[in-house]
């Protein structure tokens, strides 16, 4: 294309002395190039910033080296790197190339300015990877432009409530659609006597509300909770003692509710009834695993692991998706655009109905319009296995089933397909 535009306006300067029977050649070949749109789209430069979380305990080595199940195992560059290299086709096809810059900030605070910072420089994409608080942070510094962001690793559930957006897409789960899918396993088992122990963190007091929201939604019986306390000091045995916590009560299982993993891990065969443990440790939900076998998941995880020298997690997976939708977006736009393409007409596009895309878990997947939330089946897995996938047999949704897992529609505050943005 680079020479071709140089040999056109080699000729056009040609023009100049030459006269008209030049003016019969090159007119064609100039009408013919701009009604292409590889033509209009071949200067175009999709910005994308990935912004992380310098200190996020999340990425502690020893939390990474552990490989706590449902957790993060590294950074999320490599995933978007292997989906800028995957949507080479659509870049090209479009005329466009990607750009990717990563930026991260020491403390959370600093994130409205590097937000407005990248607005100025005309920065169209932003992929989060942070804690729910600081997607809450970026979202609102951007609330008002037409910058995009994807919430890569954020599950509160109040983002996709009260702190939702319309300019705020959500590639992770919410905490609420974790829950859902295992309380529809422990349905589907008959397992509905549920003993759970939980931390009072405020991370995992949201998970537990998040839990409890779930286990009356499908009729679980939470036959009590239990606070625990990480560490050895006697004083606190009655809540780091796993034999003393799971002692008394009668239960089909043991659901832990902690949001790092570093408890949980040590629960399975360490309670005192020969029951299954589930939640954040023992039976996960997940919605990434390695071993995945079906869909293109093998052929995904084998370039990922070739290229990040460790397995896929679902945080990878949502940075590796979060590019698949800025591409596919740039494939499904019109011809009519014209050469006109910004991240306002691509957030159109993606959050419409008909907007479908491969994440290699067997549904099409799209947005959910009154939240952002994308729909996607969602994993039960142990440490080595995929166990099963939600929606379960028999949970139906009159819609779509995907909606059974997370807040439907007539729930929740945000009702951004009803022009009500908070």
């Amino acid at each position: 294309m680079f020479c071709f535009t140089q040999s056109l306006r080699f000729v056009n300067v040609r023009l100049i002395n030459l006269g008209l029977i030049y003016l019969r050649i090159a007119a064609p070949l100039l009408a013919l190039m701009l009604s292409s749109p590889m033509w209009a789209n071949d200067l175009s430069t999709l910005n994308i910033a990935l912004i992380e979380y310098a200190n996020d305990p999340s990425y502690r080595e020893e939390v990474t080296d552990a490989r706590y199940q449902a957790q993060p195992w590294g950074r999320l560059d490599t995933a978007v790197e292997l989906a800028i290299k995957e949507s080479r086709f659509a870049a090209q096809k479009s005329g466009i190339k990607f750009e990717l810059v990563k930026h991260e900030v020491d403390e959370l605070a600093q994130l409205p300015e590097l937000i407005l910072s990248l607005q100025a420089e005309g920065t169209q994409f932003l992929l989060l990877d942070l804690p729910s608080e600081g997607v809450k942070l970026a979202a609102q510094a951007a609330k008002y432009s037409n910058t995009v962001l994807f919430n890569l690793s954020g599950l509160d559930n109040n983002l996709r409530d009260e702190n939702c957006q319309a300019n705020l897409l959500h590639i992770a789960p919410s905490r609420r659609m974790l829950t859902d899918t295992m309380a529809q396993y422990l349905i589907f088992k008959k397992w509905k006597e549920v003993l759970v122990l939980h931390n009072e963190t405020v991370a995992d007091q949201r998970y537990l509300e998040s839990l409890q929201g779930s286990a009356k939604k499908f009729g679980l019986d939470l036959v009590a909770l239990k606070p625990y306390t990480l560490g050895n000091d006697p004083r606190q045995r009655y809540q780091n003692n796993i034999s003393l916590l799971t002692a008394k009560d009668d239960y089909d299982v043991v659901y832990v509710v902690d949001s790092t993993g570093e408890f949980a891990v040590d629960v399975p065969y360490a309670i005192v009834k020969p029951r299954p443990v589930v939640g954040a440790s023992g039976l996960v939900a997940d919605w990434w695993h390695w071993a995945w076998e079906r869909n293109g998941a093998p052929q995904v995880n084998k370039r990922f692991k070739k290229k990040a020298k460790r397995q896929m997690t679902g945080y990878d997976w949502s940075a590796w998706l979060a590019v698949k939708v800025i591409a596919q977006a740039m494939l499904d736009l019109p011809e009519s655009h014209n050469g006109s393409v910004t991240a306002e007409s691509l957030l159109d596009l993606i959050r419409s109905e008909g907007f479908k895309l491969d994440g290699a878990k067997g549904y099409p997947l799209n947005f959910r319009p009154w939240n952002n939330q994308l729909r996607q089946p969602i994993f039960l897995t142990s440490l080595n296995r995929v166990i099963g996938r939600a929606p379960i047999d028999g949970f139906l949704h009159p819609v779509n089933n995907l909606d059974v897992l997370g807040s439907d529609q007539d729930e929740g505050r945000c009702k951004l397909n009803r022009g009500v943005s908070p």
